[in-house]
């Protein structure tokens, strides 16, 4: 079984989400950073399965339904959202980040 098939809502102890970076606010950063990369990969994965089944021409005439399309676009609507997988990758250590000091412009 998956580990991200979560149906229900999950209580988050904010505490978890400050250890990495000692600031709750940098860890959303980063959070919302790797859900937005992990939606930009899902989504280009999705249209070239999708690309597959586009027709030669754009008639309205000639739409017609394609069961494996329609099991394609199912499964990735049942995948979890980007932002459950993001905070489990976060949780359990596999997001890379890094600071940068502001002022000399070096990673710390």
């Amino acid at each position: 079984m998956e580990k991200y098939q979560v149906t229900e809502a999950i209580a988050r102890d904010l505490i978890d989400l400050e250890k990495g970076t000692d600031n709750l606010y940098e860890s959303i950063v980063i959070l919302t950073k790797r859900a937005k990369q992990l939606a930009a990969e899902e989504k280009e994965e999705l249209h070239s399965k999708l690309s597959e089944f586009a027709p030669a021409t754009d008639n309205l005439e000639e739409t017609f339904e394609n069961r494996e399309q329609i099991e394609i676009s199912t499964a990735y609507e049942k995948k979890p959202k980007v932002t459950i997988r993001a905070i489990e990758e976060y949780l359990d250590g596999k997001i890379y980040f890094r600071k940068v000091d502001e002022n000399s412009d070096k990673e710390i």
